[in-house]
């Protein structure tokens, strides 16, 4: 679409292209939006998305009370209530709306919407598509909706770095298709770029999910928190494949068994994703195992109530209604980010966060399973009222609040991480042509082995050694777009572990061997970029 645009200048630039930005996206539909994506529009990590969306539609066992309480108690004390108040509340009006849009979930006989409960949750309110191809659904509908309503579309774009000017951000600087750094300028940038599950060797993210929104605010100083709780999801499939393949929490939610190698249960399976991760990474230990089971061989109708799933085992030789299923943890979602308010502005003005890039404060130390898409949907519509409204921001709300604010909010302080962000020698030299795939590689053992599941000092010591390592060698990152995103995989790397050596306590997602308990006095958020309160 739009071969030959000019790439702007915009009202508004939305960099990326799941669930967040297009949310945002198709609310600012006109001549004066555009989407920018490294890869094709439909091409990010909301289409691999099996989990569903968590929201109170309605039940008398279900309120948004209930909701807010176990993101809460997920959160483990560094979620901002006020985010997860919005959340909640406006979440059942975004599905909603999605339904209008043309996204059809999975529905009883009845004709009601099918509500499953996953881990964390203590109700059935998580809505799916297709078994387990919720986002691929959630998607559809929102490419299908941005084309048909954006000025312009760059697809094949890899964004580089911010613009600033005059203390604003007034756009990026992109490598398109052709190689040639073009600058793109835009009134407001807004960062939808999601995660960075490719630091690791074992991941559920595509390809394409290497921090480069973090990594771009990082680099500019704008303030970046919470990147030390890289959440695992426990029941990723064992298996050569990569991104791994998921087995959808809502297996557990209708019964399926997580079993060690005696056969035995050892964990509540429908705990947060945090407890039954670092549970299993306990008993793989303790068993000298790889991997475990997770047993579904209970579930009636497998085939019909995820067909996805079905048919990935399938293709492997598993059979779910006769075999355990093999899994081990995998990295899945950065519940930290890009600092922002509560109408998505960061620090920085004219500069934008939303979804997995951003750090709003509704996950804190650990995000509760399929809060994710909501979230997208949520913050992003918030954000497109935001911009189109004539007060912009940044306010004191939200997890921004405490970042610019002089004192600890709601029990939560903020601490300035010590040190720069992570740089590294200029070109290689002439003739040298640095294995990108290797040092790649490299960097996702080394923080595989290093800031897994549970890390020590020694670990973390060892992991940002290789980064540094890394980094010497990889030469000019705006070279190529491979270049581009193994540097910032290293930026986003350097900083997790640097957070993570920091923070002397087990917390959510985070868990230190060497400090096992989870401290009160450490009920603060590490922020790189930002002042101490």
């Amino acid at each position: 679409m739009n071969k030959g645009v000019r790439p702007g200048p915009f009202n508004v630039l939305v960099l990326g292209s799941g669930v967040a930005g297009l949310s945002a996206a198709v609310r600012l539909a006109g001549p004066g939006t555009g989407v920018l994506t490294k890869g094709v529009l439909s091409q990010s990590a909301t289409r691999w998305a099996q989990g569903g969306v968590a929201a109170v539609l309605g039940g008398d066992e279900d309120s948004t009370d209930l909701h807010l309480a176990d993101t809460l108690a997920a959160g483990a004390g560094l979620c901002d209530e006020e985010a997860v108040r919005i959340l909640v509340d406006e979440g059942p009006g975004r599905v909603h709306e999605l339904i209008t849009l043309g996204v059809e979930f999975d529905r009883e006989a009845t004709g009601m919407l099918s509500l499953a409960r996953e881990g964390g949750h203590s109700r059935p309110r998580v809505v799916h598509a297709g078994g387990a191809a919720t986002g691929a659904e959630v998607e559809r509908a929102l490419v299908d909706a941005t084309y048909r309503t954006a000025g312009a579309v760059l697809e094949g774009w890899f964004a580089l770095d911010l613009m600033i000017e005059d203390g604003r951000c007034v756009g990026v600087s992109a490598l398109p298709s052709d190689g040639c750094v073009v600058e793109v300028r835009a009134d407001h940038v807004v960062l939808a770029t999601g995660g960075a599950g490719q630091m690791y060797s074992v991941t559920t993210n595509p390809h394409e999910s290497t921090g480069d929104g973090v990594a771009m605010a990082l680099r500019a100083g704008v303030p970046t928190a919470d990147v030390e709780f890289v959440q695992f999801h426990p029941t990723a499939l064992h298996h050569p494949a990569m991104p791994r393949p998921l087995l959808s929490e809502a297996l557990r939610g209708h019964g399926a068994l997580l079993r060690d190698r005696d056969g035995e249960r050892f964990v509540d399976e429908l705990a947060p994703r945090d407890v039954v991760s670092r549970a299993m990474a306990a008993r793989m230990s303790e068993q000298g195992m790889a991997h475990l089971w997770l047993d579904a061989t209970g579930l009636e109708r497998f085939e019909q109530r995820f067909p996805t799933i079905a048919a990935s085992l399938t293709s492997i030789g598993l059979n779910p209604e006769t075999d355990w299923l093999p899994i081990a943890p995998a990295a899945h979602h950065l519940s930290g980010g890009v600092v922002t308010d509560l109408w998505g502005a960061t620090a920085l003005p004219g500069l934008w966060a939303v979804g997995e890039v951003a750090c709003t404060g509704v996950h804190g130390a650990n995000r509760l399973a399929s809060n994710s898409l909501l979230e997208g949907m949520v913050f992003g519509a918030r954000l497109a009222e935001r911009i189109t409204s004539a007060d912009h921001g940044p306010e004191r709300t939200g997890a921004l609040r405490v970042v610019l604010g002089d004192a600890p909010i709601d029990g939560i302080a903020c601490t300035a991480v010590p040190g720069r962000p992570l740089s590294w020698p200029g070109p290689a030299p002439v003739g040298v042509a640095p294995d990108v795939p290797k040092l790649r590689d490299s960097l996702q053992r080394a923080m595989t082995d290093g800031a897994g599941v549970v890390r020590t000092e020694t670990s973390l010591g060892r992991a940002r050694a290789v980064v540094a390592d890394v980094a010497a060698c990889m030469g000019d990152r705006t070279a190529s777009v491979a270049a581009g995103e193994l540097g910032n995989l290293l930026q986003v790397a350097d900083a997790l572990l640097v957070s993570a050596r920091t923070r002397t306590e087990s917390r959510g997602a985070h868990s230190r061997r060497d400090h096992p308990d989870t401290v009160p006095s450490w009920r603060r958020r590490l922020v790189h970029g930002g002042g101490e309160g």
